[in-house]
């Protein structure tokens, strides 16, 4: 498989790896496939002693749209396996020893909102559509929780969470998803700034602080994490969810 074949690729300059999901036609939305390369690619990460921050970001007009809905009409049970999938790579992502940056220059939808969120920074811009509709579709959004809680508390996330949609990237910046949000021109300077000023710190002392603040942040949540998996999979794989993503197409 040559690189432009790959669904998920990473790039390395300077010390600031690339992660980049490279499905544009489908909003980079989270395939099987795409769902086992991104977690080749963290282990190339995990691997790589000379990375210093690694910048996650989408191919085209989308950030990743979430998990492939017509891969859960088509075959839910391979669905619920790859939200358990999701559930192991996002506590891989959290657990990498350098800081992690979200740029979400277009939609970060369900799953894709899950990514930025585990993110040690997020940037966006103010007309990125950003949030977790799951409940519409008759979906829990478990997996992402425990991270949503951590990132801007339980009362916040309570109240996206269960009342579904969507919103801006201002919003988000108000709800404390993001930690930047820029006009859309202006969104690559501003990752590159922020990736530059991780550089400029000391390699050390910023691995033993990411590390010491995943140890602090505990065990406990990536347990959860894990059993959102779970729980995500039986739920999708119900009459509920599955009558709701039917009706999208008509097919």
């Amino acid at each position: 498989m040559t690189v432009t074949d790959r669904l998920v690729t990473l790039t390395k300059v300077d010390g600031i790896g690339r992660i980049r999901l490279q499905r544009p036609e489908n909003r980079n939305a989270l395939s099987a496939r795409m769902i086992d390369e991104l977690a080749s690619v963290i282990g190339d990460v995990e691997n790589d002693a000379d990375l210093r921050v690694v910048i996650i970001e989408g191919e085209g007009r989308s950030f990743c749209a979430g998990m492939d809905l017509k891969g859960v009409r088509d075959d839910p049970t391979a669905m619920g396996g790859m939200l358990e999938g999701l559930a192991r790579i996002s506590v891989r992502i959290r657990d990498l020893s350098i800081p992690t940056i979200a740029r979400a220059q277009g939609a970060a939808i369900g799953g894709g909102c899950g990514l930025l969120a585990i993110c040690d920074f997020a940037l966006t811009h103010p007309e990125a559509k950003i949030g977790y509709p799951e409940v519409d579709l008759g979906i829990c959004p478990a997996v992402v929780a425990p991270w949503l809680i951590q990132r801007i508390g339980a009362g916040k996330a309570r109240s996206l969470l269960l009342a579904g949609g969507t919103m801006t990237g201002e919003a988000a910046l108000a709800y404390g998803l993001v930690d930047e949000c820029v006009p859309l021109e202006r969104l690559d300077e501003a990752v590159e700034r922020r990736a530059r000023r991780i550089l400029a710190g000391g390699p050390n002392a910023i691995r033993v602080t990411k590390e010491w603040l995943n140890e602090l942040e505990g065990d406990k949540i990536r347990q959860d994490v894990l059993k959102g998996g779970q729980l995500s999979a039986s739920v999708i794989r119900g009459e509920e969810a599955q009558s709701r993503i039917r009706a999208l197409w008509k097919d």
